[in-house]
């Protein structure tokens, strides 16, 4: 129990220490209202502006609140954000989501989640901003099917593939790294 609470304080007071230090969560500049990331002034391991930067993110959950956005979807738009915070110019940075299973219904269009859920897709900003971005977003096809969410019920930009698996071994062999939760 006292590990726990120790750690708890460290915790907190690196949270703190960082919020009276002067530093703040921000967004953007690859999209704003979403994806906020903390600048890192102190690492000791620097960040390769001069490369690339491709990831491709496995997106298998969805929050249980329908009112809720994605967090793995999120993450897409962090790793955006923080990596032009931090010096990469936007055309080295490639992202995509491979959605299946569960967060394929965070995919629907505004007016078939509500009818679904009772709110509005929560997640149709956000990708839409992704997508304005540069960002993509493709919808495993086996999910697609069997979770009776077909192409034609999608936000606009979504791409279709025969499955998540293929998608994420493809993209892996064009040099996107899998970022997995």
């Amino acid at each position: 129990m006292r590990f726990f609470t120790r750690c708890g304080l460290l915790v907190l007071g690196g949270l703190l220490s960082g919020t009276l230090s002067g530093q703040v969560k921000a967004d953007g500049p690859a999209v704003y209202g979403y994806g906020a990331v903390w600048e890192v002034p102190d690492a000791t391991y620097p960040t390769d502006t001069n490369a690339t930067f491709r990831a491709v993110i496995d997106v298998m959950n969805s929050p249980e609140d329908p009112a809720a956005v994605n967090p793995w979807m999120e993450t897409a738009v962090r790793f955006l954000n923080m990596h032009m915070r931090a010096g990469v110019p936007a055309a080295q940075l490639e992202v995509v989501l491979v959605v299946h299973n569960k967060a394929t219904p965070d995919l629907l269009k505004t007016e078939i989640y509500r009818e679904q859920f009772g709110v509005d897709n929560p997640n149709a900003p956000l990708l839409a901003a992704l997508m304005e971005a540069g960002g993509r977003v493709i919808l495993c096809g086996q999910s697609s099917y069997s979770r009776g969410v077909p192409l034609s019920k999608t936000l606009e930009g979504v791409e279709l593939s025969l499955s998540a698996m293929t998608a994420l071994i493809q993209l892996q062999d064009e040099g996107y790294r899998l970022i997995k939760f």
